[in-house]
């Protein structure tokens, strides 16, 4: 998989790598994202930028998705032990905050893995829960994505062409994650990370990694859907 990742990578260099803060109203409806860390260099020679994240959505919620990981909605810091904090909205945001609790050997990394979506968990275990604590990590983590990570995007307007194990989502996953030349700088976040998949893939990922990747038969279809993508930033922006 490592010349597939190596040509992922530059192709994808034909969009433009998008940094915060941004307008949210420019991203598509749909897609699929590329997120990128500060310090995180692919492993096919030179300095550039790998891939530590891709992901996808349901519905057109794409906007919603990188609002999300992101906190656009500042909001949603003002929660109690009878709402959900924001990283139970997105897997990105706890798993960054799984690793800082990690790294810190703090305890609180096991009410942090508790969801607080369902309303049964959050009758079940809002005694538990440090509000305080949970806003400060919050915060560390907002700042870490808003200072360390770039996205990119292609537009896949099709649902079932993106998601699920047949979609392209996961073979792009397992392009990136099969690539034995991509690895994690000795200082990656993720290295402290509770979940063996993340620290063993350099990914913030946990699903799709054994995938297969993209086949020859992908290739033109991923040129083809960075073209309509150009051409659609072009066009609106």
């Amino acid at each position: 998989m490592s010349e597939e990742c190596m040509w992922l990578h530059e192709i994808l260099e034909e969009l433009p790598l998008i940094k915060y803060p941004f307008r949210l109203e420019l991203l598509p409806l749909n897609g699929v994202y590329f997120f990128y860390e500060e310090g995180e260099i692919w492993g096919h020679g030179g300095e550039k930028l790998r891939i530590v994240r891709i992901g996808t959505h349901k519905g057109k919620n794409f906007r919603k998705r990188i609002a999300e990981h992101f906190l656009i909605n500042e909001k949603k810091m003002i929660f109690d032990r009878n709402n959900p904090k924001p990283s139970d909205r997105s897997i990105f945001r706890k798993n960054i905050g799984r690793a800082l609790l990690n790294k810190n050997k703090d305890h609180y990394l096991e009410i942090w893995e508790i969801d607080f979506l369902p309303r049964a968990n959050r009758d079940k275990y809002s005694g538990l829960r440090d509000i305080e604590k949970e806003k400060s990590i919050e915060k560390q983590i907002t700042e870490i994505l808003r200072n360390n990570f770039f996205f990119r995007f292609v537009i896949i307007e099709n649902e079932d062409e993106r998601i699920g194990s047949k979609g392209l989502e996961s073979k792009l996953i397992g392009t990136v994650s099969r690539c034995t030349m991509c690895k994690p700088s000795m200082n990656w976040l993720g290295n402290y990370s509770p979940k063996k998949q993340i620290r063993t893939s350099g990914l913030w990922l946990i699903q799709h990694l054994n995938v297969e990747g993209i086949t020859e038969e992908d290739i033109p279809v991923i040129e083809k859907l960075i073209q309509k993508t150009k051409t659609w930033i072009k066009n609106r922006w």
